[in-house]
């Protein structure tokens, strides 16, 4: 499958994949700071963004994609920087191509399988929005006010709205397959053998993805690991405190 991507720098090559229900645009502030000193592709996954829709939804189809991207782009070897689902991309295309990963970096995510209902009741509370009927964001931001609180996410999600043909909204995500494949998305990570090039995961504090009982597995599957913690983050470490992240991050990337 053929991705949309963005291409900003230049330098050795910085692949940036989202999360679930993310898109390229939400990586273009960080990117820019990048590539100040590579060149950063940020793409946009199948399902998701500008990508096509296709019923086929599992990190070997994902990891497939990313292949024949880097073969389109003549790119033989890359740093993959992959934030949730997108970590489990990146973790899973190093087991895949250990040859094609120079480093790694996963953002708040483990190896390991999560449980998929809080995925799926998001999409869900999406998939019931009445899209067609309404005249704005803000009022899909007070539809679903009550099912989803926290303001930080529910905007996140919004941002999924785009405006159609007849300038009525519409669903950039295929949100039909992402919930049909949730606990695919939610699964672990299919382990070949011991990834032994650079690699940082990255949590934050505040979150519960990466636990430390989780470590001794990480450290098992990736040999030559730095696990570092973001004080005061969520999940979204890069949004939430993005200053910190860049300065964890260009020090792995510069070692």
């Amino acid at each position: 499958m053929k991705l949309f991507h963005k291409i900003i720098g230049e330098g050795k090559p910085l692949i940036i994949l989202h999360g679930l229900l993310g898109t390229s645009d939400n990586w273009y502030s960080l990117g820019r700071q990048f590539a100040e000193n590579y060149q950063v592709i940020l793409v946009d996954q199948r399902n998701h963004g500008r990508s096509p829709h296709n019923p086929a939804f599992t990190y070997s189809d994902l990891v497939g994609d990313l292949n024949e991207l880097m073969q389109d782009l003549s790119i033989r070897e890359a740093t993959i920087l992959g934030h949730s689902m997108g970590g489990k991309v990146a973790m899973s295309f190093a087991q895949y191509y250990p040859q094609k990963v120079a480093k790694l970096v996963v953002v708040d995510i483990a190896p390991k399988k999560y449980e998929s209902p809080y995925f799926k009741g998001l999409i869900e509370i999406l998939m019931d929005l009445d899209l067609p009927s309404l005249k704005s964001r803000q009022q899909a931001d007070e539809l679903t006010r009550d099912a989803i609180p926290d303001q930080a996410v529910r905007q996140f999600l919004l941002k999924n709205m785009k405006r159609g043909e007849h300038n009525d909204f519409t669903w950039k995500p295929n949100l039909p397959v992402l919930y049909q494949q949730a606990e695919v998305i939610a699964g672990d990570v299919v382990n070949y053998s011991t990834f032994d090039q650079p690699t940082l995961f990255l949590r934050g504090e505040k979150s519960n993805y990466i636990q430390d009982e989780d470590i001794a597995d990480i450290q098992e599957k990736f040999s030559n690991v730095v696990i570092e913690t973001v004080p005061g983050a969520g999940h979204w470490v890069h949004a939430e405190a993005p200053a910190a992240f860049m300065q964890v991050v260009q020090d792995f990337l510069a070692e």
